[in-house]
């Protein structure tokens, strides 16, 4: 009896440890003057999104919709208490005019990124922090200007085109849009970046798309509980370095990438994709051209920063780890975000036949003046209701529903009291939320391209439209993305027309969870092969 007895107060003392432990911080928004989002033991504010109740757009919507009055209002992420801002002018200020108050993300895994560390994870540009953050996008900065691109852009319509080559059917058939586009970009990504030329329709198996696909799934239990780890308990994860990449993909990716070092250094092999310009980088033969021009640019172009002339490219070396782990950050993003902003593309202009058909006569306009000859980066930039079209989807459907950044030292945001944002705290960005908000977007449910034409884009707050973040930490790559999105809808749309077939799904599920963007069914449409003249 007295055994049992010391059993059980051993069990309430270490759940009364863990409840005092779980709910310690539970009080942290009663001292602001601000709303707070209900708070629950471990779930936090996410109880719905962690037990997949609702879609991650939708969550981040709905509770930017509960406080419509407020500049920003607080919720907790698990543990972590946000305060999370809803004022596009403040937006700006926090990641604009002072980002220095808030240079880093709030690290998903909080590890040493030195070389040493076998972490993979800690070095992709994305988590690194402070100065070496600084001098890392400095140097990587130059690798995705629009110079780069027009070098880069041959091998993309390539990769457009045999994507065509292999959807060639004298009938309709229904396909599947994001399993279509993840075979594209995954040919896209294995050019630009590695040099290695594969062809996903014929080979619809290569170890380029299988690794893919796995990388790019965070949803397996195995990655999610290696972040709610990270969420928890960040230094005992530190300590065991415990990676978010599984190991067999990053020794596929780093014996890639050294094969590929190695052929070019050996037969002096020249090919204008990532790997070649890292090794530039990396060498300190990277330039900024500051005097590039800009003017054809799409409007959702994140816009590069004073940040990225700070540090001259050839004080700073990269890593071999570091330039690896670029290389997987390029891939991840690449792999499943650009796929999933092309279904919800198509999807759109399928249920719009109207707005299909203006940019059909664009395209076909364009391909009339090409005489022939193969698509020019200059005319698809040039194209205007087609870039008016690939932002409003990037409006509608964001590839993130939101963003974050971590305060580095006491900052007061003025007014009837003063609220000040304590050191070390966290700022969440409700992408999805400031892109439904009807102040800037009336009926914001409404696929309407002509938000952002050149009259009316002018009135839409810089810090209220956000596809690719904002500020000195927005997306590096957002003109690769931008490029490819256009290329593969300009050479789709010449050839098919694409209908609804009766597994479209009106209006389109998301799935649900603390998952990317992703539609729950899939998003199937009709294509229809276009006579030729």
């Amino acid at each position: 009896m007295e055994m049992f007895l010391v059993y059980v107060i051993g069990i309430v003392s270490v759940l009364l440890v863990l409840y005092v432990y779980l709910t310690h911080n539970n009080d942290f928004f009663k001292r602001y003057p601000i709303p707070c989002l209900p708070v629950e033991p471990l779930f936090g504010s996410c109880r719905r999104l962690l037990l997949k109740r609702i879609s991650f757009n939708e969550f981040v919507r709905a509770n930017y919709e509960q406080f419509p009055n407020a500049r920003m209002f607080g919720m907790f992420e698990m543990l972590t208490p946000m305060f999370v801002i809803r004022d596009p002018e403040l937006v700006k200020q926090i990641t604009v005019k002072d980002f220095d108050h808030f240079i880093n993300h709030r690290p998903l895994i909080k590890a040493d990124s030195s070389s040493s560390s076998s972490v993979m994870f800690t070095k992709v540009l994305f988590n690194l922090a402070g100065q070496r953050w600084r001098n890392v996008r400095t140097t990587l900065s130059p690798t995705f200007t629009g110079s780069k691109m027009r070098q880069m852009f041959t091998m993309i319509v390539e990769c457009s085109e045999n994507m065509v080559q292999a959807l060639a059917h004298p009938n309709k058939m229904e396909c599947e849009m994001k399993e279509l586009f993840i075979r594209f970009t995954n040919d896209v990504i294995a050019s630009c970046a590695f040099g290695v030329r594969v062809n996903s329709f014929r080979d619809k198996q290569n170890v380029f798309f299988r690794y893919g696909k796995d990388l790019s799934n965070f949803s397996r239990l195995r990655v999610l509980l290696k972040i709610m780890g990270y969420q928890l308990f960040p230094k005992l994860m530190a300590r065991l370095q415990m990676d978010i990449f599984d190991r067999k993909h990053v020794q596929f990716f780093t014996e890639m990438f050294r094969q590929s070092v190695l052929e070019r250094e050996q037969h002096g092999i020249v090919r204008p994709d990532l790997i070649h310009l890292l090794i530039q980088a990396r060498k300190g033969q990277l330039r900024h051209q500051l005097q590039e021009p800009e003017e054809a640019e799409g409007f959702a172009t994140a816009k590069a920063s004073n940040e990225e002339q700070i540090i001259p490219p050839d004080m700073v070396k990269l890593s071999e780890n570091e330039m690896i782990a670029q290389c997987l950050l390029f891939f991840l993003a690449g792999f499943d975000t650009v796929a999933t902003a092309m279904s919800f593309l198509l999807y759109e202009v399928t249920l719009a036949p109207e707005i299909q058909q203006r940019l059909f006569d664009e395209i076909l306009l364009v391909n009339e003046s090409l005489d022939g000859r193969k698509l020019t980066y200059d005319a698809l930039q040039g194209m205007r209701y087609l870039d008016m079209v690939v932002s409003e989807t990037l409006r509608k459907w964001s590839p993130s529903p939101g963003t974050d950044r971590l305060c580095n030292q006491d900052y007061t945001i003025p007014g009837d009291p003063n609220i000040v944002i304590p050191k070390g705290a966290t700022v969440f960005i409700p992408i999805v939320g400031l892109h439904y908000d009807p102040r800037f977007y009336p009926v914001p449910d409404r696929f309407d391209p002509e938000r952002f034409n050149v009259q009316n884009r002018q009135n839409i707050p810089l810090g209220a439209y956000l596809p690719f973040g904002i500020g000195p930490r927005n997306c590096i790559a957002s003109r690769f993305a931008l490029m490819e999105v256009k290329a593969i809808v300009y050479h789709l749309l010449l050839n098919f027309e694409f209908k609804r077939s009766e597994r479209t799904s009106i209006p389109v599920q998301l799935a649900k969870g603390f998952t990317p963007l992703k539609p729950e069914n899939g998003i199937y449409l009709l294509l229809s092969p276009r006579t030729k003249n």
